[in-house]
């Protein structure tokens, strides 16, 4: 079989403009994540709110997540799940790459709990 002397078709040039829309619209394939500016854009377009507005209400209802965990209370956000801070214990651990055996202090971790309305639904 011989070969073909047909060069390979190029793909197309897109401005990059125009990849970067593409990548900051959200997508339905579930893959990525969904920036601060993009969460302001869908709030300021599913409301009658100015992006100026929606972003002063998205950085507000944040701080106020922020704030509550910091002062160790959980928060509910419906239909999402709950946001909780949990103590850890202290552990021993291995060091990556040269296997020393090291301690890992005792701290504090944020504990996410999925609402069931929304594991129905995933």
């Amino acid at each position: 079989m011989a070969k073909s002397s047909k060069p390979a078709a190029k793909k197309p040039a897109t401005h990059p403009a125009a990849r970067a829309a593409d990548r900051s619209a959200p997508s339905s394939e579930g893959g990525g994540k969904i920036a601060k500016t993009q969460i302001i854009d869908l709030v300021a377009d599913r409301t009658s709110l100015s992006k100026k507005q929606a972003g002063d209400a998205v950085a507000t209802m944040l701080d106020c997540v922020v704030s509550a965990l910091r002062s160790g209370q959980s928060v509910g956000l419906p239909g999402l799940g709950t946001l909780s801070v949990a103590q850890t214990a202290e552990r021993s651990g291995v060091r990556p790459g040269t296997s020393e055996r090291i301690t890992i202090p005792a701290g504090k971790k944020v504990r996410f709990k999925v609402a069931t309305t929304l594991k129905g639904t995933l």
